[in-house]
């Protein structure tokens, strides 16, 4: 019975109760709009000091700047790249198949926001803040994780007791905020019914039967990610064969699938990547912890999807610029996703909001997310072992 009674399992009767309730008394649902934006609002709210506190914790847990320079700069730019390159893919595929367009939904002009033209000077001063605090205030997702990388290492420099205490403050802090994501997380059922409710009362139940066409666009998307652009990685940087080495790691990957979390399958991935991948210890020890922290190829590929997806529901126009603010916040912003189940979903408020895509389109993908996410996090695991691998190649 308590199987039975899982969230996942919750969560998907939330979505076909919410959706045929919706369908049949959409007066109802009209009327508690704000249990689902109180939802929204809880996970708007962790995100801010969740994205800064990982990365911060990221950067100070390197030890030191001078391996920052050596193991810290090779793993980082073997991530950003590896990010940035999912996050490409999922523009391509989501422009060319194009999900959500078909749709035909009339939505009142009020719900979509008008969506600003971005220069090359916007999308600096997007990264660059003159404010910490102001963006800390403003949730302004990339201007904090600048502040934090810089933060982190400049905390790399100063007296080793001082700066032991300024890590097991975050540290402590970070494990609340994941405590209280936690709890968020548990309210999914409720926010989801009230949400779908809602979206089905006011659009219709053809907004739900677009979900396939985007589903589709995320899982090719994530298989293109895992087994070609990963193993032409591997190949071109690691000199090794991508698929014989997946075959020696793949408990790891199919962990992170059934539990739909980095972290939990990260002891896994440690002990495979050493004893049967041939990785260093020490290498491991550090390029594993670091990934499952701020590696999410398959979660920022999915939320590039997402965000054209819903744009295309709501018939919001956008332009070259703001694929280009899609990339960069999709790319940044996973870099803050913790590694616990759903926090890719708490990200996408962060790039919906970049570009002013409605949130409440959040709650149409809810309905098949749960397998999304565990896709997301295999191929997010498999990226992690691929990152060891090449970086020990370097280090040798």
């Amino acid at each position: 019975m308590r199987k039975f009674l899982s969230l996942e399992n919750l969560t998907l009767l939330s979505v076909v109760l919410g959706a045929l309730a919706g369908l049949y008394i959409p007066e109802f649902f009209l009327k508690i709009k704000i249990v689902g934006e109180v939802f929204i609002a809880l996970l708007k709210m962790i995100i801010v000091p969740l994205v800064f506190t990982s990365v911060f914790v990221a950067v100070l847990g390197l030890g030191d700047i001078g391996r920052f320079k050596d193991l810290g700069l090779r793993t980082v730019a073997y991530y950003v790249t590896t990010t940035a390159l999912a996050v490409l893919a999922g523009l391509v595929l989501v422009n060319l198949i194009r999900p959500g367009e078909d749709a035909h939904i009339e939505v009142e002009a009020k719900k979509v926001e008008h969506v600003k033209e971005l220069t090359f000077e916007d999308i600096v001063w997007n990264i660059v803040p003159s404010n910490p605090v102001q963006s800390l205030v403003e949730g302004k997702v990339l201007q904090i994780i600048f502040f934090a990388i810089l933060l982190g290492l400049a905390s790399l420099t100063i007296d080793k007791r001082k700066r032991e205490q300024i890590f097991n403050l975050f540290d402590g802090f970070g494990d609340a905020l994941i405590k209280l994501t936690g709890w968020i997380v548990k309210l999914t059922p409720i926010g989801v019914f009230s949400l779908v409710g809602y979206i089905v009362a006011d659009m219709g139940f053809e907004v739900l039967l677009s979900l396939w066409k985007y589903a589709l666009t995320v899982v090719l998307g994530l298989l293109f990610h895992a087994f070609v652009t990963l193993p032409l990685l591997a190949l071109l940087l690691g000199r090794y064969n991508p698929y014989s080495y997946f075959m020696k790691v793949r408990e790891a990957p199919l962990l992170a699938f059934s539990t739909a979390s980095s972290a939990a399958a990260l002891p896994v991935s440690m002990q495979v990547a050493e004893e049967k991948g041939g990785v260093r210890k020490e290498t491991a020890g550090f390029v594993l912890p670091l990934g499952a922290t701020i590696n999410m190829d398959g979660t920022a590929l999915y939320e590039s999807v997402a965000a054209v997806f819903i744009a295309n529901l709501y018939g919001v126009h956008l332009s070259l610029g703001d694929m280009v603010m899609i990339f960069l916040t999709a790319t940044l912003a996973s870099i803050g996703a913790a590694a616990i189940p759903g926090a890719g979903l708490i990200m996408l408020t962060l790039v919906l909001s970049s570009v002013g895509i409605p949130l409440e389109g959040i709650g149409i993908i809810i309905a098949v997310d749960r397998f999304l996410d565990m896709l997301r996090t295999a191929v997010n695991v498999w990226g992690d072992l691929n990152g060891a691998r090449i970086v020990d190649r370097f280090l040798k």
